[in-house]
């Protein structure tokens, strides 16, 4: 899927567009599918670069921003953000959380079975 970057008082050089294909490339590398990616940069008034980021994933979508002074910066503090959500999101279903919710019910389903086997009626 292709970068979507838009530009709000800057202008999107090859260099900055390189850079976020290289980050990108690297939060490639966790298996998780990226969707769509749109990253809009701005230059505030007070000198500051905020970048701000959409992934959509399987199953959600991550948010991120990121303000910094200097354009490249700001971009590793993004890079930085987003691979914290996504280790986080690829690492859900293993999470310790997911893996108990999952016991009671069999332990549940296990009890009702032996009740089962040992009731007897007499029909008198």
């Amino acid at each position: 899927m292709t970068l979507e970057i838009t530009g709000k008082n800057i202008d999107i050089t090859p260099a900055i567009r390189e850079r976020f294909e290289f980050k990108f490339n690297k939060l490639e590398k966790l298996q998780v599918p990226l969707i769509k990616k749109h990253i809009m940069i701005s230059k505030e008034p007070n000198k500051l670069f905020k970048i701000e980021a959409s992934i959509g994933i399987a199953g959600g979508q991550l948010v991120a921003s990121a303000e910094h002074e200097d354009l490249f910066g700001a971009i590793t503090d993004l890079y930085q953000k987003l691979d914290r959500q996504l280790k986080k999101q690829a690492h859900k279903p293993n999470s310790r959380r997911a893996s108990h919710s999952e016991k009671p019910a069999q332990a549940e389903a296990e009890d009702t079975a032996e009740y089962d086997d040992e009731v007897e009626f007499d029909e008198a």
